[in-house]
């Protein structure tokens, strides 16, 4: 048998163990095994009896919590087994907090640390009161949204939405007594990076991985965050499939834009906010790939989030807001109405990569639908080009007569470098749209611009 994450062999006591042991306690419990090398051979104690009275001592005394210590022999060798229970309460060793994971032992700080603790206390990080807010800094404006949304969801009572905002909260539980909780900065307050760093969006369009063409980056309350993203990523991002029924033009995404609202809203209800970092969004032309900085919820995997399960939220509080105003199910099916999607779409479901310190979603186009798309905006984009180019010889024409109305078609294509064919073919096109006419004969006469607009 192998060490993993209850157990641990030593050959010899060192005090220093009481960090394994402070490890074990704060996670799911195990057994230090003292006497055995790494392999788990026997190797024996000298000083057996004497450890099983001092470990039980120091333990209580350093971590303050109480193990079994036990004596057994193998091969005519002593060795002890200590047995840690998990314990509810964070433990400590003299002031720090150690935590088993796998077959190693980790000494938790910063976001770790306060996660752990936490955890231990049974709140969740977007529960945590928050100083210094008031109702009074929050946005009317959020207000206003989350109440227009909820009453179009029918998932909050008409008495509820009608009455003032601290009560709202109150429902909500997004207030605790005095303070307003992390998740209400989050949802209700206009600039929400003041108290919780990295509480942005960013998307960015690649051409390589490492060559980035435009990006933007998303402010404001979550509400804020989501519709404006979606937006954006809608009207500056994404290319649309163009396809025609009869005459009709029709526009068809390459990605399904319902699984594309529900990747955004997973991402934002189980981003672990206090890590710093905002949500990405990266787009290139074959493909969207999602990624926020989080978890999964303990003792699941990525082959259990990908089957039926039920709802975890890494924030619950957010979570339940935004069902309450729609943007979300209860029941943890957003992968499921994912995958739906895109099969209707016509494209593979989303790969999903739980590395990195966090969940990666990347949406593949179809490629017939690429290729097509591709096609047909490189000829529009073509076409739109040499519309604006004649669009624009013809504003530089008009401009000339205005201040030169005698200048010929010869001498109007030296100033603008164009053949003198080209020149006419612009003044018949100008000539025909009502917007110049020729007085005279054709030698002495002279242009009049008779509409500059």
């Amino acid at each position: 048998m192998n060490e993993h994450q209850t157990i641990e062999w030593k050959e010899v006591w060192r005090d220093e163990y009481l960090k394994w042991i402070c490890g074990f306690a704060n996670a799911q419990g195990g057994t230090l095994i003292i006497g055995k090398d790494d392999n788990g051979n026997t190797t024996g104690l000298t000083n057996a009896r004497k450890l099983l009275e001092d470990i039980p001592n120091k333990v209580r005394d350093i971590l303050g919590i109480v193990v079994d210590v036990n004596l057994h022999t193998e091969n005519q060798h002593d060795y002890l087994a200590i047995v840690v229970e998990a314990h509810p309460y964070p433990v400590s060793y003299k002031g720090e907090y150690h935590y088993r994971s796998g077959s190693t032992k980790q000494e938790l700080k910063g976001a770790a640390l306060d996660a752990f603790l936490l955890k231990k206390h049974g709140v969740r990080w977007d529960a945590v009161p928050v100083p210094n807010i008031s109702l009074k800094d929050c946005s009317p404006t959020a207000f206003q949204l989350f109440r227009t949304k909820a009453t179009k969801s029918g998932r909050m009572s008409d008495d509820v939405l009608h009455d003032n905002n601290e009560s709202l909260l109150e429902n909500l539980q997004l207030h605790d007594g005095r303070y307003l909780k992390r998740a209400t900065t989050l949802l209700f307050y206009d600039k929400p990076e003041k108290y919780v760093s990295g509480a942005t969006i960013k998307l960015g369009f690649f051409i390589t991985d490492d060559e980035l063409r435009f990006q933007d980056e998303i402010h404001g309350n979550l509400f804020q965050q989501v519709d404006q993203t979606l937006d954006t990523l809608f009207t500056k991002y994404l290319k649309a499939h163009i396809s025609y029924e009869g005459i009709q033009r029709v526009e068809r995404f390459l990605f399904p834009p319902l699984a594309l609202r529900e990747a955004l809203l997973n991402a934002v209800v189980h981003k672990d906010y206090s890590s710093g970092i905002p949500i990405q969004i990266s787009v290139y032309e074959d493909r969207i790939v999602f990624w926020n900085y989080g978890q999964l919820p303990e003792h699941w995997t990525l082959e259990r989030l990908l089957g039926k399960h039920p709802s975890n939220p890494f924030n619950p509080l957010i979570a339940n807001t935004f069902f309450r105003c729609g943007y979300i199910e209860s029941w943890g099916r957003g992968i499921e109405k994912i995958n739906r999607e895109c099969e209707k779409w016509g494209i593979p479901p989303p790969e999903y990569d739980y590395g990195m310190s966090g969940l990666m979603l990347t949406f593949r186009a179809n490629p017939a639908q690429l290729a097509e798309s591709l096609g047909k905006t490189s000829v529009e984009t073509k076409e739109n080009t040499q519309e604006s180019a004649q669009e624009s010889a013809q504003e530089k024409i008009i401009q000339l007569l205005n201040n030169e109305p005698q200048l010929t078609r010869y001498q109007l294509a030296q100033r603008l470098s164009l053949t003198p064919d080209s020149v006419k073919h612009h003044l018949q096109k100008l000539k025909a749209a009502g917007r110049i006419e020729h007085v005279g004969s054709t030698k002495a006469g002279y242009w009049r611009v008779l509409k500059e607009v």
